[in-house]
């Protein structure tokens, strides 16, 4: 193993644009500051994204997000979406960053695209509002809502999917080198609970019934 004294470091933006370039204008002036209807469209048919926060000290998070197609994503105008909360392991750590500084940025996706819709502005957060009842699902309406005033929204390219075949079912391998989450749980996050305990909290059908209620 090298150490970091080996490395090339970059340690100003003169540095970073002499190995990178500058972007070509399509890439350089993409972003806009509204919603149009094919964002809408991309945002009615994603059920997972990725929301990234920051606290005021600069620590990070980036929390995964899913939902039925149609039900992660609440449009309220040209400049404003809504998440749903559900039901989770209440750490919370991203909402309490938004609490502590409120810039969010958001990739969205749709299964077998390469491409995503990416959402950078604002958040806040909302304990009850009139258009939860549009966000029901299974019955259960949000726990609460992360809702975003859009500054920058733009269509990220495919690279990273083509590079990584992430779409391709060839390439999986859920069950090669990395252990069951099971084993996971109980070699990293000690609760006293045994394999075979873990192994049935764990089973889908088990794992599934606490995910709205």
């Amino acid at each position: 193993m090298t150490t970091a004294a080996a490395w090339t470091e970059l340690t100003t933006v003169e540095e970073l644009v002499d190995l990178l370039g500058e972007p070509n204008a399509r890439a350089r002036d993409k972003g806009r500051t509204a919603l149009l209807d094919v964002d809408r469209a991309w945002l009615a048919a994603t059920p997972f994204c990725v929301l990234a926060t920051a606290s005021a000290d600069g620590r990070c998070d980036a929390s995964p997000k899913g939902d039925p197609a149609g039900s992660l994503v609440h449009v309220v105008d040209d400049t404003t979406i809504a998440l749903a909360e559900r039901p989770g392991n209440r750490r919370a750590d991203g909402y309490r960053n938004i609490l502590d500084n409120p810039y969010v940025g958001l990739d969205f996706f749709i299964p077998g695209r390469g491409d995503t819709l990416r959402v950078n502005g604002r958040a806040r957060l909302v304990g009850d509002a009139p258009f939860f009842d549009e966000m029901v699902v299974k019955g259960h309406r949000p726990v609460l809502a992360v809702v975003v005033d859009i500054e920058e929204v733009f269509f990220h390219c495919a690279k990273a999917f083509l590079r990584s075949g992430l779409w391709k079912p060839e390439t999986w391998d859920p069950n090669g080198v990395v252990p069951r989450r099971a084993v996971i749980a109980r070699d990293v996050e000690p609760s006293g609970m045994t394999l075979e305990q873990l192994d049935e909290y764990y089973r889908p059908e088990n794992y599934e019934k606490g995910m709205y209620a």
